[in-house]
């Protein structure tokens, strides 16, 4: 790797970094994670979460080990609902299954990790009987018996482990207050987990790549979805998903329901996948949100200026906007509209009002070159139309030189110089021969 690639790669993930820094992370995966080659590098990345300042809590499965040991005593589960019926003899499996998986993680977060990446960590790992569970209970006429529903997360006992630097792992497993165990679907563990704590993240490693289910959908960014959204794809796709996926966005959009603001579903077989959700803008897999600011078009604020900046420079640089010195910008700032994705300015654009002529110029349309393309300037178009009206505004026009296609195809015409403002023709830039492009509002 060249040096200025990683200085490069280090700038881009520093705001991550700072964002995430004391922040509590829920990171649930099934069973079939620990069972493949490359968990040992998940259990590296995850070490580095740690080292960074995060505060984790993890949740694990075991269902192709409680299969595993089913099979070896010739048993079948039965399911109803999507639950496994949990008999004496399968809770036996149940609790053998859980007690194995669980030691090989902390086996695994305790080690130094000489010979790894993270060379010399040592992560304290905790583990408790945090969860109350009661039954489920009777679905479909058939008693589920050992098979439970979270009732109360010991939250106290949870947050005191992870402000002594402690990592909390959470199994599959509830007890009742008389000293029943019952069998719990490990998303419903990290679901309850995540809202009571009020986590800032609740992360679900899946074996399927859950992206596929965002291009089924066919509404917006491919990496990221609404909690409302996920409701919708669930009732009109749900029954063409597996079990294991329909579970996982019924967890998604349970624990947005339940106050969680940011739920991942990353692929557990992408190397450095979690990684790359985390401490890149557009991550490495399914981002929902339940909150409306993850991305969102705004007034500018002096905040704002840096990222505008870094917006217009290379198309100013290139020609396709006039050059305007940050005094003027932030003399100009009222004027400005942002589109912010995640804290970052994505796309900019300007109304600067001739209210004389009832008239208003859209100006200094910029659009990150990773966002071109996505509609986002369109976006911005008509908010800037919403507030030329809101000011009385009778037409909207604009000076260009590079993208004359772009307004004719959005109701722009080609007009005279002599059909702007006065005030505009009086600063009007021959030596530059901009098109002038006029549309009624």
């Amino acid at each position: 790797m060249k040096h200025n690639d990683l200085i490069s790669i280090l700038r881009s993930c520093a705001p991550y970094v700072h964002a995430h820094h004391g922040r509590v992370f829920v990171i649930a995966f099934g069973g079939e994670a620990a069972q493949r080659p490359e968990f040992e590098r998940l259990v590296h990345d995850i070490a580095l979460l740690h080292s960074l300042g995060v505060k984790l809590v993890l949740v694990h499965g075991a269902r192709p080990q409680v299969d595993e040991r089913l099979a070896a005593r010739d048993l079948v589960s039965e399911y109803v609902e999507g639950l496994r019926v949990t008999d004496r003899a399968t809770l036996e499996c149940v609790k053998d299954a859980i007690g194995s998986v669980r030691m090989e993680i902390e086996a695994r977060l305790s080690t130094s990790l000489a010979s790894t990446p993270m060379g010399g960590a040592r992560i304290k790992v905790a583990t408790g009987n945090w969860i109350t569970a009661k039954p489920v209970g009777v679905r479909q006429g058939v008693d589920l018996q050992y098979t439970g529903e979270v009732r109360r997360v010991d939250v106290g006992t949870i947050r005191a482990n992870l402000e002594a630097g402690r990592v909390a792992l959470l199994s599959p497993i509830g007890y009742s207050p008389t000293g029943e165990i019952f069998n719990l679907r490990a998303e419903d563990v990290a679901t309850a987990t995540a809202a009571a704590l009020a986590a800032d993240k609740l992360i679900f490693l899946t074996p399927t790549d859950p992206t596929k289910w965002k291009l089924a959908a066919s509404a917006g960014d491919v990496g990221q979805m609404s909690v409302p959204e996920a409701e919708r794809l669930l009732a009109e796709r749900g029954d063409k998903m597996s079990s294991e996926d329909r579970g996982c966005l019924g967890s998604v959009v349970a624990a947005g329901r339940g106050g969680v603001k940011r739920v991942h579903l990353i692929h557990q077989g992408a190397d450095g996948a979690l990684l790359r959700e985390l401490y890149t803008r557009d991550g490495a897999g399914l981002f929902f949100f339940a909150d409306s600011d993850y991305e969102t078009t705004r007034p500018a604020t002096i905040e704002d200026i840096g990222g505008i900046m870094a917006l217009i420079q290379p198309l100013e640089a290139s020609g396709a906007l006039v050059p305007r010195p940050r005094e003027q910008l932030e003399q100009d700032l009222a004027n400005f509209q942002v589109m912010v994705r995640d804290g970052a300015v994505i796309a900019c654009s300007a109304l600067f009002p001739f209210p004389e002529a009832h008239m208003g110029e859209l100006a200094c349309v910029a659009v990150h070159p990773d966002y071109r393309g996505s509609g986002r300037a369109a976006v911005l178009l008509k908010r800037i139309e919403s507030e030329a009206r809101r000011q009385g505004l009778k037409k909207l026009f604009s000076l260009t030189t590079h993208a004359p296609h772009w307004f004719i195809e959005r109701g722009f015409v080609q007009a005279r110089l002599d059909d702007l403002p006065m005030r505009r023709q009086s600063i009007y830039n021959f030596q530059r021969n901009s098109l002038v492009l006029l549309k009624g509002l």
